[in-house]
């Protein structure tokens, strides 16, 4: 039976060793591809509470703290990357101090989401105080890199390489400590159009590859009023998002332009079916280009490259699902009162978890999604206790829901595997 009052009573006791630590975090800057220090950060502290039965980092840099021996695997996710702080003229404090309050941390990291990786290390702490460690489940807590740049790409190395697949994940991205069930995918495709170079004084000789590609972008923008709904997760968008051109000099006509797309998916969208889209537009703006989706082959701070398609699938799961119920479950015994059930407008890792491998998700954590990448970047305090209560009674009560009323499938069932 699970004792939901002294739970909720040693993550009070934590409060202020959570704030410390988040606020250490947010000192350390760990952008994408440069995590190492507040890996080794987030380390020290695991070590230093003494609950964790093995602590190690993997080929790609991301570190795995696990509790426990039992057959059943359950894993807690967050990432440790964040965005860049510039520009700094916005913000009204030094997004590297962890300006405190008495409600609120705030600072580059602490919503998105290094408030998260307190909570979590602090939930294994309770979990080894209340004696909660059981012969049936083992907590693997994931500290994972890279995915401010490339979602779930640190999950396709721990299912691949690792060779690791637990029974449910809860995703710890900003949820302001609601119970998300889902999440529009998204994807990255370039375009590419071809003109002709000539100096700038006679630019009737040559082809304005800008102008070639201003007709395309155009039809990009009508083509976003004409994407699929999903009454759930949504609408799917397109943007441009970068435009760059390719020219001899600021007196030529460009003979190449380039522009990214980004691309959010959602139910019934496929990669073949956002390209075809695109190629419809270009065709709708008489010209020709190339299309192609992007790849993402950056090292990460320990010097791997793992390359993959920048595809990552829209997922979703029925309120029935195992692991949702469970959440349910955990958030009516800790702070008796029904959660809300809804959905991120963001992607996180779980488009490769649950997009990719079909690995059963659940999104609960700390901080509102809308501070995210902002120069209000912040976690309330309240949330740090809050997401350590439901982290350390998660794994229990996911156990007890009858494992034969899981139902497996997913909204979007095809399973995709990572582009070697």
């Amino acid at each position: 039976m699970i004792d939901t009052d002294a739970i909720n009573r040693h993550a009070k006791k934590y409060e202020k060793q959570m704030v410390r630590f988040l606020r250490d975090m947010i000192a350390i800057p760990s952008e994408s591809a440069g995590e190492k220090k507040v890996i080794q950060r987030i380390k020290q502290e695991l070590q230093a509470t003494k609950a964790y039965d093995k602590i190690r980092i993997d080929g790609m840099g991301n570190l795995h703290a696990t509790i426990g021996k039992g057959p059943r695997l359950i894993a807690i996710d967050a990432h440790v990357d964040t965005v860049g702080v510039e520009p700094r003229s916005e913000w009204k404090h030094d997004p590297y101090k962890g300006k405190l309050t008495k409600t609120h941390v705030f600072g580059r990291g602490a919503g998105d989401q290094e408030g998260a990786a307190a909570a979590m290390v602090y939930a294994g702490k309770i979990i080894k105080d209340l004696g909660m460690k059981s012969d049936e489940w083992t907590l693997l807590l994931t500290f994972t890199t890279m995915e401010e740049d490339c979602d779930g790409l640190c999950w396709q190395y721990i299912v691949e390489e690792e060779g690791i697949r637990p029974e449910c994940v809860v995703v710890t991205d900003s949820t302001n400590c609601t119970i998300l069930r889902g999440h529009r995918g998204r994807m990255e495709i370039g375009v590419w159009t071809k003109g002709r170079s000539c100096h700038g004084s006679m630019p009737e000789k040559g082809d304005n590859a800008i102008y070639r590609m201003s007709r395309i972008v155009g039809e990009i923008e009508k083509l976003n009023t004409r994407l699929p709904k999903d009454k759930f997760l949504g609408t799917g968008t397109i943007t441009v998002s970068y435009i760059d051109c390719e020219t001899p000099s600021m007196c030529a006509v460009p003979g190449g332009a380039f522009i990214h797309l980004d691309r959010r998916l959602t139910v019934g969208d496929t990669k073949a079916s956002a390209v075809r889209e695109v190629k419809d537009a270009i065709k709708r703006a008489g010209e020709k280009a190339v299309v192609k989706v992007l790849q993402y082959e950056r090292p990460s701070y320990t010097g791997l490259v793992y390359p993959t398609e920048k595809y990552f699938p829209t997922w979703c799961f029925d309120e029935d699902d195992a692991q949702i119920r469970a959440a349910v479950k955990t958030y009516n015994m800790l702070f008796d009162e029904n959660p809300v059930l809804d959905r991120w407008t963001f992607s996180t890792n779980a488009v490769s978890i649950a997009g990719m491998y079909g690995i059963p998700c659940v999104g609960f954590g700390p901080a509102p999604e809308d501070v995210a990448h902002t120069v209000n970047d912040s976690c309330p305090i309240e949330h740090l206790t809050k997401s350590a209560a439901f982290y350390a009674a998660f794994p229990g009560n996911f156990c007890s829901i009858d494992s034969d009323e899981t139902p497996k499938k997913l909204l979007k069932s095809k399973k995709l595997r990572r582009t070697k």
